[in-house]
């Protein structure tokens, strides 16, 4: 594979370029960068595709890129964790608006995605393979960045209500704008359901289980000077939702009237200072995040328990760019993690702090190549230091039409507060997990970008991961993991009103902890081949139609493999249709075939189901 990859590089990069899109992303490094200056694979999920698509939960826009995997409990709302490159959920470190969201009260600081619904969310990011330098802990398999809507120059509003399947209904709706110094935006999102049984049919659920979702968010940007602005950010969730929970339906229990009620709030508070004409910028914030989680056995009763997670973050960063050529990245932050659990029996609460510091160079010694490499320490209050490194490359021999990558990362997981102090399995002696990860692949763009390709090859080491020992009761480093394989995307416009595009990747994910009963066996819950195929057409009348087939392979739902979850494709139909210039209707085709599947045994997933809504903008 890699000789036959290394050649197909040699022939593209002879090819002259036509013209390509100066794409700019920011997840690489914390600063916005032109795609031919990062070396390492990102995915970008733009405004367009997100509103094309008429995704609702974000997980259904993240499995059609590559090296994604998840599971879900159920119904909408339900637990849902996203695996990169085979990594373990909490494995992946999660952005909103730049603040940190991996919850501090969850048994290994994962992030759920089961609450983050589209609403008003504009723009995803999807970084895969190891980078702590830049996000510290969490980030082994890689990042996903979460952007809402940037403040439109003068006003602009959006609004969209759909309605289906199981009594469904689904609204948003934004406004934003610019006057003088200040520009800003505010958006409100509402998801109320039925839903399905979180007890799948496997196992006898029939009782459906209900959810309902409000989203509100938040920007203010005031811009005093040219080098002197004030940045106020801020997003909240709230959830409440029916589960099938305790035994769960692997234990053969079927529905159960048990309810989870949820509050996440998300705030940033940054000033930028532009110094020596613009040659230094320093960004001083502090972001917060709390996540309030109640569990009812039954919905009108007193909680029975409970867990608070809270997150205070102090980020300084300066980037000195001394000439066009070269860049230095630099900063220091101060995280205070808090974790408060409460039952019938009592409280614990646990706190920690850590102090990092790092440093990036971006440096272009020669035409078309572009290397980055860099350094962070984190000083953790309970296990104590953590050094890493990154380094990556891309060098582009015909001005960004062929993008040759390498990249090199490392990365590391520290102990959550739940792991190190849980009154029944905490060990407060645990090592953070460790990973290096290595990339090379290339990007091409043919026809004046109406055909790009995109392949690479990776590989992640994984030591000291930190899994529950059965035999102590407690968690212990225990597993070394190892995840290679290899990721494809595809996109192509024929012609201006047809777009498809196309991903695949092969991941082989395996334990190889020496010694262990599951040494040599496949990882849990994540299946080695998906494929995703979409394609979009506008007719000459205006009509919108669309289709995404999802094809995802074999997988096992534990460790010892021994109980299987098939694999599945699901196909998913949609079209629009513009009434005049401020007035669009919308509808959409789910699970077309009605395929019965499962992400994690014994769980529901929804059958074939139909939506249909309308769209107003300004």
């Amino acid at each position: 594979m890699l000789k036959s990859g290394l050649s197909l590089v040699a022939l593209l990069a002879a090819m002259p370029a036509l013209a390509q899109d100066d794409d700019i992303v920011v997840t690489a490094s914390g600063i916005e960068q032109s795609r031919d200056e990062v070396g390492q694979a990102i995915s970008v999920i733009d405004a367009d595709t997100i509103r094309t698509r008429q995704a609702v939960a974000v997980t259904d826009l993240l499995m059609t890129t590559p090296g994604v995997r998840f599971n879900s409990n159920g119904t909408a709302g339900s637990l849902t964790g996203i695996s990169l490159r085979g990594a373990e959920t909490s494995q992946t470190l999660v952005l909103i608006d730049g603040v940190k969201v991996n919850d501090p009260s969850s048994d290994a600081d994962r992030f759920d995605f089961g609450n983050l619904l589209v609403g008003n969310i504009r723009r995803i990011e999807v970084l895969r393979g190891s980078n702590s330098v830049v996000y510290g802990s969490q980030a082994i398999g890689g990042v996903v960045n979460i952007m809402t809507g940037a403040p439109a120059g003068g006003y602009a509003a959006n609004a969209s209500v759909d309605y289906g399947y199981s009594d469904t209904l689904n609204a948003k709706a934004d406004i934003s704008g610019s006057s003088g110094i200040a520009s800003g935006g505010i958006g409100v999102a509402y998801f109320n359901t039925d839903g399905i049984s979180s007890a799948g049919r496997s196992v006898g659920g029939v009782e459906k289980d209900g959810y309902k979702n409000i989203v509100t968010n938040a920007k203010l940007k005031l811009n005093f000077t040219e080098t002197l602005s004030l940045d106020l950010r801020g997003y909240y969730i709230h959830a409440d939702l029916d589960i099938d929970g305790f035994p769960p339906p692997t234990y053969g229990l079927a529905d159960t009237p048990e309810v989870s009620k949820s509050d996440q709030y998300v705030g940033y508070a940054g000033v930028n200072l532009a110094l020596f004409d613009g040659k230094l910028t320093n960004r001083v914030a502090v972001t917060w995040f709390r996540h309030d989680r109640d569990h009812y056995m039954a919905r009108g009763e007193d909680a029975d328990y409970g867990f608070t997670g809270k997150n205070l973050r102090f980020e300084y960063e300066g980037v000195y760019a001394p000439v066009d050529q070269a860049k230095i990245l630099f900063g220091y932050e101060h995280e205070r993690p808090d974790y408060d659990y409460y039952d019938a029996f009592g409280t614990t609460r646990a706190k920690i702090n850590t102090d990092s510091v790092y440093a990036l160079a971006i440096v272009q010694p020669a035409a078309g190549l572009s290397l980055t490499g860099g350094v962070r320490h984190d000083d953790h209050s309970q296990f104590g230091g953590a050094t890493t490194f990154g380094a990556n490359a891309n060098y582009s021999p015909n001005h960004g039409a062929t993008n040759i990558r390498l990249s090199y990362g490392e990365g590391f997981r520290a102990p959550s507060l739940y792991q190190l102090y849980d009154s029944w399995s905490g060990n407060a002696n645990l090592r953070p997990e460790r990973s290096k990860s290595y990339d090379i692949g290339f990007d091409q763009s043919l026809d004046d970008g109406r055909a790009t390709l995109s392949i690479t090859a990776f590989q992640r080491d994984t030591r000291s991961q930190i899994n529950y020992d059965f035999t102590t009761s407690t968690y212990n480093n225990l597993d070394r993991t190892r995840a290679k394989g290899v990721e494809a995307s595809v996109t192509l416009k024929p012609v201006d009103a047809l777009i498809v595009t196309g991903s695949y990747s092969y991941i082989d994910a395996k334990d190889r902890s020496p010694g262990s009963l599951y040494q040599g066996n496949r990882l849990a819950r994540r299946a080695a081949d998906a494929v995703s195929v979409s394609a979009d057409y506008v007719w000459p009348f205006g009509l919108s139609t669309g289709a995404t087939v999802t094809m995802v392979g074999d997988s096992f739902d534990d460790p010892a493999n021994t109980r299987r979850l098939d694999g599945y494709a699901i196909i998913g139909l949609r079209a629009s249709f513009p009434i005049g210039e401020h007035l669009e209707i919308y509808g959409r085709i789910d699970n077309l075939s009605d395929q019965e599947y499962a992400t994690a045994y014994g769980y529901g997933v929804y059958g074939r189901s139909a939506y249909g809504g309308v769209r107003v903008r300004f």
